[in-house]
């Protein structure tokens, strides 16, 4: 039997959080789920009223007309929709309410945000981001929450600098404790949306004709399709994190590192270039990791590249007050693979309390990756594939680090500047887009610094594995000599083998 809800209707009924959010594309059927959902609780005993508001007089009667064929779809008993005036302090409102034999009651009332004093039960805003003053309608809702009630708040996008807007990139960020939805024109599609469709106005359906009715529906709203069907925000195309705001958390105290090796620096013997590698880290690595406090704990990001894009490794500490600092920041250029497994793990080791590292595992850098997670434990190193999905999670996340000051500081340089205002958002993602840039210098960038900060503020909030440390010197040592006195290293038994054989690169 074909279930009379979509899957995404289905999964927004299921959820049961006090407040809810969903972005939406037009005309995908989710007012009518919700109408569902708002029938079915006030027809419990013990149910609650249900508060929706629409913008406009048309929604308020279209959704009440929606909750009495459900309520006939339940065989519920419940009165016809009645048209009812709310008195006001300033004027009365029109309003249409049905009544179920429960005692409880659905209401579809203007979007005024004290048409909600004094009430209680659940509040559904529909089309949110076309209310005249969502903020002020918020708080109003809000307040039902105190008595066990319900915010469900559906629209599609009007503009990247709505309100609506807004909240969805906060509870992205992590600054709002809601549940989030989003559904899609494709998504929909891919979930039914056409079939039903076609059912209901006794058309054929098939693929093909499927193709040609969705292109159609495309055709209607361009140029806006983006905003009106794939949930991405008008006027997004710009920078995502402005030049002020990166720059607030620049510092010329933080250090950008850079090694780049020769053409036909990977044709040389293997204890050359790890001699070379390793010349280097004792003079520009070891110095700064001297003077990190030892009590902090440290996190890593790593893009990588290996012949055209850098690699970018990015540490973490986190201080006393949580506050996360980049002490210093390696890029490698043109650095053969085992060298760069070399230098992450020569860092790494060294870092205080290493709790987790987030790894680029696409393509090459799935090596690396691997290789890492072997060495420092699988709950310890993420293996992240930058899908968009990934992106649309934790790039708001980024984002909301640098506005409330988080993330407080990183390298004072043009290169990553640049690399973090590569940031824009894409169909309603914000990511890095296809292309490169090139430095001062003419050399090749694609945003790889962005990247590589993203993944260590991800790896920054996870727990990390139990991995306890040991004190030892920080230098070098050769195989069979005494393990140097003034580093952090692991000590668990998975790691410990890998790490003793540090001197045979």
């Amino acid at each position: 039997m074909t279930a009379v809800l979509l899957p995404y209707q289905q999964q927004w009924i299921a959820d049961t959080a006090q407040v809810k959010v969903c972005e939406k594309s037009r005309r995908v059927g989710l007012s009518w789920g919700e109408a569902a959902n708002s029938a079915l609780e006030a027809a419990k005993q013990g149910g609650q009223d249900t508060w929706y508001l629409g913008y406009s007089q048309d929604m308020a009667q279209e959704f009440i007309r929606d909750c009495a064929w459900w309520a006939g779809h339940y065989q519920i008993a419940a009165e016809a929709m009645e048209q009812i005036v709310v008195e006001d302090e300033d004027r009365d409102i029109l309003a249409y309410r049905i009544n179920f034999a429960s005692g409880n009651r659905i209401t579809a009332l203007s979007s005024s945000p004290r048409n909600l004093r004094g009430k209680q039960g659940r509040v559904v805003i529909d089309e949110a981001a076309f209310h005249p003053d969502l903020p002020d309608l918020l708080k109003s809702a809000f307040a039902l929450l105190i008595w066990g009630g319900s915010v469900s708040i559906i629209s599609t996008h009007f503009g990247v600098d709505n309100p609506f807007a807004d909240l969805v990139n906060d509870i992205r960020a992590g600054k709002k404790p809601y549940s989030l939805h989003r559904i899609t024109f494709d998504e929909a599609i891919e979930q039914g949306l056409c079939q039903r469709v076609f059912a209901a106005s006794k058309r054929i359906w098939s693929p093909e004709a499927q193709a040609t009715w969705a292109e159609e529906i495309r055709a209607i709203y361009r140029p806006n399709d983006a905003e009106e069907l794939d949930c991405v925000p008008s006027n997004s195309t710009g920078a995502y994190l402005s030049r002020a705001l990166i720059e607030s958390r620049m510092s010329s105290d933080c250090k950008v590192l850079r090694y780049t090796c020769a053409e036909g620096f990977d044709q040389l013997p293997d204890h050359v270039r790890a001699t070379h590698a390793e010349e280097w880290l004792e003079r520009e690595v070891a110095p700064l990791l001297a003077t990190l406090p030892r009590t902090a704990r440290s996190s890593i990001g790593m893009d990588f590249g290996r012949s055209g894009d850098l690699s970018v490794l990015i540490p973490l500490l986190e201080m006393q007050g949580l506050e996360r600092v980049n002490p210093f920041l390696v890029e490698m250029r043109n650095v053969p693979f085992k060298q760069q497994e070399q230098i992450v793990f020569w860092i790494t080791d060294r870092l205080p309390r290493f709790g987790y590292g987030a790894f680029d595992a696409r393509g090459n850098g799935q090596y690396l990756a691997e290789v890492a997670m072997q060495r420092y434990g699988s709950s310890s190193i993420a293996q992240v594939m930058l899908t968009q999905n990934w992106y649309l999670e934790n790039m708001p996340k980024l984002k909301a680090a640098f506005e409330d000051g988080t993330l407080a500081s990183m390298p004072k340089d043009r290169d990553i500047l640049d690399d973090l205002r590569a940031i824009t958002v894409v169909k309603g993602i914000p990511r890095i887009p296809e292309g490169k840039t090139k430095t001062g210098q003419g050399q090749q960038r694609h945003g790889d610094a962005a990247v590589a900060l993203c993944l260590a503020w991800f790896a920054s909030n996870q727990g990390g594995g139990s991995i306890e440390y040991i004190e030892v010197p920080l230098g070098g040592y050769s195989t069979g000599q005494a393990a140097p006195s003034n580093f952090m290293r692991p000590t668990t038994s998975l790691d410990l083998p890998q790490i003793e054989r540090r001197g045979d690169w």
